[in-house]
């Protein structure tokens, strides 16, 4: 299901994942639209645009929590022309799975793309590495974060955009057991225990963001 008020990318978008052999059920060019074909269709994953008509704010991830309300295993991966700060925030915050935040500009590279789509759509998430590096840039410095290495800073930015370990050693060029050997450090630095029920690796990237939701 693809909800995007620009034509040009709502039908780019869905020539591309049919091509794919994705099975699009539907497209929408605004919110009411998308959420009477999320009823109807009820598909596996929504493409949403942040800013849809009739003002062009909060439109879009306004219809998607929505429909997420009505179908609680719908995947959303959210679309965004720029970094929207307190949208990518909340996404985080919400502790969800099956959601993605991208930059626009991402769809332009296929593979990064569709690789985020089908990670979203497995149960996990995807947010863009430039969203990821503002929202780091904007979040004051907190005690515990100053413990971390820089190669461990490279591999919590990498675990915000939801990589799992296997790709965050292949895009360092390191290995798996580097991986869980700097994860299990992170952890401890930001005294995240074993015994903790919380999804630890969500907790240890919400610790780079929660002084950005006191602003």
């Amino acid at each position: 299901m693809i909800a995007e008020d620009d034509p040009l990318l709502r039908e780019g978008l869905a020539l591309l994942l049919r091509a794919e052999s994705f099975d699009v059920v539907a497209t929408a060019d605004t919110p009411d639209a998308f959420l009477r074909a999320v009823d109807e269709h009820v598909p596996d994953v929504a493409i949403v645009d942040v800013r849809m008509p009739p003002t062009h704010t909060s439109e879009g991830i306004t219809a998607a929590v929505e429909a997420r309300r009505r179908h609680p295993g719908l995947a959303v991966l959210v679309l965004s022309a720029y970094v929207e700060q307190a949208f990518a925030t909340e996404l985080l915050a919400n502790g969800g799975s099956r959601l993605g935040y991208l930059l626009k500009e991402r769809v332009g590279r296929v593979e990064e793309f569709l690789d985020a789509l089908r990670r979203v759509v497995a149960g996990g998430t995807a947010i863009d590495p430039e969203v990821v590096a503002q929202l780091f840039a904007r979040t004051r410095p907190d005690a515990r974060l100053e413990r971390l290495s820089p190669r461990e800073r490279d591999v919590l930015a990498l675990m915000a955009e939801g990589l799992g370990n296997a790709a965050i050693a292949e895009r360092l060029v390191v290995t798996d057991g580097a991986v869980h050997k700097h994860i299990r450090s992170i952890f401890a630095k930001l005294d995240l225990a074993p015994t903790d029920r919380a999804d630890r690796r969500v907790t240890a990237v919400l610790r780079y963001l929660e002084d950005v939701n006191r602003r």
